[in-house]
């Protein structure tokens, strides 16, 4: 319970960041392609289980619980009516919504509705915030079963390279994983296609706030 209303206050303190935050992932869902992009992600797990499940080493207890997960998400996603479309209902996320969306207006002075409902017992704010983050839960568990399997078909690799650049073959590849020593001084910066990628180590710097490293670089990379 300690633990709960922590969590609670630091909602509450931080009102803005939380609003900012689930209004951001609903705007983005507005967007017709990300359902359908994800559909094709799990579909393309789905048919990757499949041929896994032929091979006579795999464990087929956790293989076929998470075939059936993958289904059920495609099942969800593929509905007429997505389980977030309760947030775009929800008559107090509507009243603050539009203020949030101006630079500027989301003090509580200017939303009175808002004030009320910081100003609530931590019980009735708490069961607020698990109904809202339940109607993302299915998406944020498809979400997350496919970037687990996509992180598991690649090992991090150790790298090093003369200057802070280094590039390789992109074909075939969906994600890149980069790992830092703790102690680096400096961080990437990733572009090109689907065809080549490169990485181009930066450092910081006070008059550019960063410019290209030229230092001999350590990381080590996971292509997956």
């Amino acid at each position: 319970m300690h633990a709960k209303n922590c969590h609670i206050e630091e909602i509450k303190n931080n009102y803005q960041v939380f609003f900012n935050a689930l209004f951001s992932i609903l705007d983005t869902l507005d967007r017709n392609d990300i359902r359908g992009e994800l559909i094709k992600d799990l579909e393309r797990l789905e048919h990757l289980l499949v041929a896994w499940s032929k091979s006579p080493e795999i464990n087929s207890a956790a293989l076929d619980d998470s075939l059936q997960q993958v289904i059920s998400f495609i099942c969800v996603l593929r509905g007429n009516v997505m389980p977030w479309n309760v947030l775009r209902n929800d008559k107090l996320l509507a009243s603050i919504k539009q203020r949030f969306a101006i630079q500027g207006g989301s003090s509580t002075f200017d939303l009175p509705q808002l004030q009320f409902w910081i100003n609530q017992q931590n019980s009735v704010i708490h069961s607020h915030i698990t109904s809202w983050l339940d109607s993302l839960s299915t998406l944020a568990n498809a979400i997350n079963m496919v970037l687990k399997f996509l992180r598991q078909k690649s090992e991090f690799s150790p790298i090093e390279t003369d200057s802070g650049f280094y590039q390789d073959n992109g074909e075939g590849l969906m994600l890149l994983r980069i790992k830092l020593p703790s102690e680096a001084n400096y961080f990437p910066t990733v572009s090109g296609n689907k065809f080549r990628y490169s990485i181009r180590f930066m450092v910081p710097c006070e008059q550019s706030g960063s410019k290209y490293s030229n230092q001999a670089t350590k990381f080590e990379l996971a292509k997956c």
